[in-house]
């Protein structure tokens, strides 16, 4: 019985996971994107929460523009990457370099080596919020 509740209470947590990431998770994987959910705490900050989660890309590939519900701190893993936030000329960064992403600005990151490339990202963001929301061609439609 014990064994059958651990299973239990483990596929909930699996599947409460799945319903914040699938939309961003199904778009990465059909993109050439892929994410790792790493780890996820609550924080000192009330009703404010860490994640961790690994993002692979393919040679060429580019996660379009997106914004959170808090701050992203990404860490470049492995190959080159281009970040563009909103109002900012793009910036390139290589393995080893760090980059900030304020809360609410839209931005896209994109693979522009010729090998795959990664990156940790960690996020402070709202609990219960969506960790991401998709720019879509209307403005109006997709405000933090």
């Amino acid at each position: 019985m014990k064994i059958y509740r651990k299973s239990l209470l483990t596929l909930i947590s699996i599947l409460s996971l799945l319903v914040l990431f699938l939309p961003g998770a199904a778009k990465a994987q059909q993109s050439g994107i892929t994410r790792t959910d790493l780890q996820r705490h609550d924080i000192s900050v009330a009703g404010y929460e860490a994640i961790q989660v690994r993002v692979d890309f393919k040679p060429g590939i580019e996660f379009g523009l997106h914004a959170h519900f808090g701050e992203e701190i990404i860490y470049v893993l492995e190959g080159i990457l281009e970040y563009d936030i909103e109002g900012n000329p793009p910036v390139k960064l290589k393995a080893g370099d760090v980059f900030f992403v304020p809360a609410g600005k839209y931005h896209s990151a994109k693979n522009i080596g010729n090998n795959n490339a990664a990156e940790l990202a960690t996020y402070i963001v709202e609990k219960g919020k969506q960790i991401l929301v998709m720019k879509e061609q209307d403005h109006s439609k997709n405000k933090l």
